[in-house]
């Protein structure tokens, strides 16, 4: 067990004054806090029925500010038998605070009122530490033959340049799936709030200003990746390396992977040909490319409209702006969706829908264009995606139905008349409403599902309710706003947040599949891990056997788990969009 861990462990067990008592009764806060005008819960967890429970609100010096009745939950988890919850989000006043229980030693952790961090800046931070090509992390070059292509135009293990982009969750592949929306997320965040963002870094991702935004040399970097995947009007590229990488724990400047051609050299770089691929048994499904080339464009199309605001960075907006045309026009003529590719197991990218991404792309390149045409097929392209989406459904595939929330109506709501508003809106509302439903059948009131990557999906939904919010103006979603970043932030059966290093002082994951932590025992601030899995899932994960005895075993639910170990990537390893996937809500809840 970690330093870093029995640490925590040890200032969360002081805390309580009554050991046993806390083992049979907890409660639970969000481990940061909330923003003022936010609603506000906390959770009671107890292994018996409690007498009339009552919260007792008291700042910092112990002052008792404010009681709160609690209501019992009519669902509870193991292996706590009894849910207690008391909302009192009538409380606005910043400071710190805790809660006791009535008659019980009992406290919960310190938390606080008011306006996040800039937690963005982190997330922003620990995406620079993923470049490949040139680490700023490391400061060394890695995969500097990224790579020879595969079912392309071009014979196969011809040479292309494809170095650059991001290595993308505790391993050294590059995807054009997930660096697409990652890229797009940043561009986004900088468009909500431009003051949010410093600038600390130069383009190398190296100590020093460069008179640009640190979020958009992040942006810049992976735009240019996705350029070189683009090398000519008709060619697209969208994947580097593949489940080969797989061989222990490395640096990225000491690949061991052997393709081929030996350990630290050339790659495969897969086309996007629109038909299944595999160089091995295993096999992708695909019926096009209109996903990986519609949300390429938008996101080249978001990379003009910021990056034409600098001078000096004209030329490269162009060449976004040209590069995003030839893409969507690709989309149009194959139109269907490309899978990740696997070699020596059976996991992948099982993307399979892309008329969101399209939609995206057209709506984007008609708020530059003002041309009709687009306008027109962003419309249809929304009305064949409609609300389908994650949110319908009681489980998905892993990435099935990827990017986690449909950017595109949010697009065609930018830039569409009245009646695309409302019907944007209402695709976002559908989908909320069985969010909804789902929540009220547990006690924490989330309603995502736990799939792998859960964790993203709980971002995803936080996201959807901010943006319907914008939209509509109501905020009768905000409760499944702030649910589903308590839920990341600790509200949850582990009393931990899901974020590395978020929020200071209190129980993060530490332990996680990641070489830089398992080399340098370093964390990282700023990732969002996978996060919990349904039993059924998890128990059947290949490979996973865990590295020490599970320091949650006493709180984990029979039907869904979470282990802060190195050795469980499918709960525990952070990833590079997962945490991309945070940047609009956090930019939002550090102003709030």
């Amino acid at each position: 067990m970690s330093i870093i861990r029995v640490f925590f462990i040890l200032m969360i067990g002081a805390f309580a004054i009554n050991a046993q008592a806390k083992s049979e009764v907890e409660i639970r806060v969000n481990l940061q806090g909330y923003p003022n005008n936010m609603p506000k819960k906390a959770v009671i967890l107890s292994k018996g029925a409690l007498s009339n429970p009552i919260l007792i609100l008291k700042n910092e010096k112990g002052v008792t500010l404010k009681t709160y009745k609690t209501i019992l939950h009519a669902a509870s988890w193991h292996p706590f038998s009894h849910y207690y919850t008391a909302d009192f989000s009538d409380f606005k006043i910043a400071g710190t605070y805790h809660f006791e229980l009535n008659e019980h030693q009992i406290k919960s952790q310190f938390f606080t009122i008011g306006a996040y961090p800039k937690w963005q800046e982190n997330v922003v931070s620990f995406i620079r530490t993923q470049r490949c090509g040139f680490n700023p992390y490391t400061k060394q070059f890695c995969h500097q033959k990224d790579g020879l292509s595969f079912f392309g135009k071009r014979l196969d293990s011809t040479r292309i340049d494809a170095t650059g982009g991001w290595h993308d969750a505790g391993d050294q592949l590059k995807y054009l799936i997930t660096s697409s929306n990652t890229t797009a997320r940043l561009l986004m965040a900088y468009q909500m709030k431009p003051s949010s963002f410093q600038d600390k870094v130069d383009a190398r991702g190296l100590k020093g200003v460069n008179k640009l935004p640190d979020v958009l040399d992040e942006a810049k970097w992976g735009l240019e990746w996705i350029l070189k995947l683009h090398p000519s009007p008709d060619e697209l590229y969208h994947q580097v390396a593949d489940d080969r990488d797989h061989r222990g724990f490395k640096l990225p400047h000491e690949e061991n992977a052997d393709y081929g051609w030996g350990p630290n050299n050339f790659r495969p770089v897969y086309y996007a040909t629109g038909k299944p691929q595999g160089l091995s048994k295993y096999k992708s499904k695909a019926t096009g490319i209109a996903n990986l080339a519609g949300r390429s464009a938008a996101t080249l199309a978001l990379g003009y409209q910021v990056f034409s605001q600098f001078k000096e960075y004209e030329v490269f907006a162009q060449a976004c702006l040209k590069a995003a045309h030839e893409l969507y026009n690709m989309g149009k003529q194959q139109e269907g969706y490309q899978q990740g590719n696997s070699f020596g197991a059976p996991y992948r990218y099982e993307e399979n829908t892309w008329a969101d991404d399209m939609e995206w792309a057209a709506a984007s390149l008609y708020k530059i264009s003002k041309k009709k045409i687009f306008l027109k097929d962003a419309r249809t392209y929304a009305k064949i995606i409609g609300n389908w989406s994650w949110m319908e459904r009681d489980t998905a595939s892993h990435y099935e139905m990827y990017p986690f929330v449909n950017m595109g109506h949010y697009a065609l709501w930018q830039v569409g008349d009245s009646i695309d508003k409302k019907e944007m809106s209402s695709y976002y509302e559908h989908n909320l409403e069985k969010i909804k439903k789902r929540a009220e059948k547990n006690p924490y009131g989330v309603g995502h599902l736990f799939i792998w990557c859960s964790n993203n999906l709980a971002a995803a939904v936080a996201t959807q309710a901010m943006l319907y919010e914008e939209m509509t103006g109501s905020k009768k979603y905000r409760f499944l706003m702030q649910n589903h970043m308590d839920w990341l932030l600790g509200l949850n059966p582990w009393n931990s947040s899901m974020i590395t290093e978020i929020p200071e002082n209190a129980d993060t994951p530490v332990d996680v599949h990641m070489p830089f932590w398992r080399i340098y025992k370093k964390p990282i601030k700023g990732s969002l891990v996978d996060g919990p899995l349904w039993s059924t899932i998890h128990d059947k994960m290949i490979g996973i056997t865990p590295s020490e005895p599970d320091e949650y075993a006493h709180l984990q639910p029979k039907h869904i788990k979470y282990m802060d170990d190195w050795a469980d990537y499918s709960t525990n390893e952070p990833t590079l969009d997962g945490s991309a996937e945070l940047l609009l809500i956090l930019t939002k809840l550090s102003s709030e």
